[in-house]
């Protein structure tokens, strides 16, 4: 009997231990979670989190916008081209005025000049294009700011992470792991965040900016075209 009863409380001591372990093992495990090392990383992770942030809507509202100047206009200079050659140029007016884009509002100004010199339809519609191009890189460059702004936070954090080493080095007058840990986790984290905010960032303005040169490009040889129709005998 008292052998079954000391079995017993081992069993249920050896139980009590593996609940503990499993707790232990359980807590460290949630100590790493990403937001936890996030927190770790000090002050310096709020201004990096308010410029991925502030990034991150921009790209939004100009992608949307751009790819919105940017859908495909193919028929609209057929459209125009037999209006003008028909004598309807109110027609080609209202038609640009409805398509609301950046190449309808430049070849409007341009369909609201003719008859005066070709030079004047031509200052009227690149001063319009010009316009229009400044509208489409609104904010772009704020992107181009984030992108060498956050690795520059995160170089701040780092240096902060090294004085707090030193610092509690000092303090403690022992090099030890649980010494410096809280500066390395500032350092590293701080760092690698600025790193990919900025990277990020960067590859965001290019990607604006192709989609941007893609419009101007179709806009200039919308352009051209339509001065050739206008330079056309008769016109």
């Amino acid at each position: 009997m008292t052998l079954l009863q000391v079995t017993t409380d081992t069993g249920n001591q050896l139980a009590d231990t593996a609940h503990v372990v499993n707790q232990v093992v359980t807590g460290a495990a949630q100590e790493l979670h990403f937001f936890d090392l996030l927190i770790k990383g000090g002050w310096v992770m709020i201004p990096l989190a308010i410029l991925a942030f502030t990034g991150l809507v921009i790209f939004v509202e100009r992608y949307l916008t751009i790819r919105k100047a940017s859908k495909q206009e193919t028929n609209l200079m057929l459209q125009i081209k037999q209006y003008i050659h028909e004598g309807r140029l109110e027609n080609a007016i209202a038609l640009c005025r409805n398509t609301n884009s950046p190449l309808g509002r430049m070849l409007e100004k341009g369909l609201k000049r003719i008859g005066r010199p070709i030079k004047d339809i031509e200052a009227a519609i690149e001063n319009v294009g010009k316009l229009e191009v400044s509208k489409l890189e609104k904010n772009i460059s704020i992107l181009g700011i984030v992108a060498g702004i956050a690795p520059m936070l995160g170089f701040v954090g780092t240096i902060i992470g090294v004085i707090t080493i030193f610092h509690d080095v000092s303090i403690k007058g022992a090099i030890e792991i649980g010494t410096i840990s809280g500066g390395l986790y500032t350092k590293m984290i701080t760092s690698a965040t600025g790193l990919v905010v900025g990277i990020i960032a960067y590859v965001l303005y290019h990607i604006l900016n192709a989609m941007v040169e893609r419009i101007i490009l179709r806009m200039e040889t919308d352009a051209l075209e339509f001065i050739d129709l206008l330079e056309e005998p008769g016109k």
